[in-house]
């Protein structure tokens, strides 16, 4: 009995060491494509500025031309910042929350539809980009990302520092 435990506890371990490494290039794919993703849009609604002020005069959002300004400029900012890896929580968050209010100005409806007609939800020009912002808010940007590179060269750069006896002890 002991025995298939632990070989049924062995392949578990197996199987989740192995979709664990999965993890970073997963997160990392994640990033390339929505990063670029955010960035294209962003880059586009600066482009076509007019048409964005245009638009978001029609939905009703306050200081239009602010906001168009504001949200082209976080995209792509935001979508460089993702596709590198740096800063990735950080800048997720207000991506999250422009996707979120994507939802609530232009698609309303699918929003309030998620629960009764998923597939509304789902087929909104927002979701996919929300979905990206979150799991990378929530899970990081895994270990190959500028994030991951910079955290590693402080940790071991404060590791390395002298203490305060250290240094006094240097100093004579």
């Amino acid at each position: 009995m002991n025995k298939t435990i632990d070989a049924g506890a062995r392949a578990y371990s197996l199987f989740e060491r192995t979709f664990s490494a999965l993890q970073s290039p997963l997160l990392l794919a994640v990033r390339l494509y929505w990063g670029w993703q955010f960035f294209q849009t962003g880059l586009g609604k600066l482009m076509h500025i007019s048409k964005v002020v245009g638009f978001f005069t029609s939905l009703g959002i306050p200081l239009p031309a602010f906001n168009a300004y504001f949200v082209s400029s976080l995209e792509v900012v935001g979508g460089a910042l993702l596709f590198l890896g740096l800063g990735s929580r950080i800048i997720a968050l207000p991506l999250t929350i422009d996707m979120l209010v994507a939802y609530i100005t232009a698609d309303r409806v699918a929003l309030f539809s998620i629960f009764s007609d998923p597939g509304k939800f789902y087929a909104s020009d927002a979701y996919t980009f929300l979905f990206a912002s979150v799991l990378i808010l929530v899970f990081g940007p895994g270990k190959i990302s500028l994030d991951y590179a910079v955290r590693y060269l402080w940790r071991s750069r404060v590791m390395r520092a002298p203490s305060a006896r250290e240094k006094s002890a240097l100093a004579t």
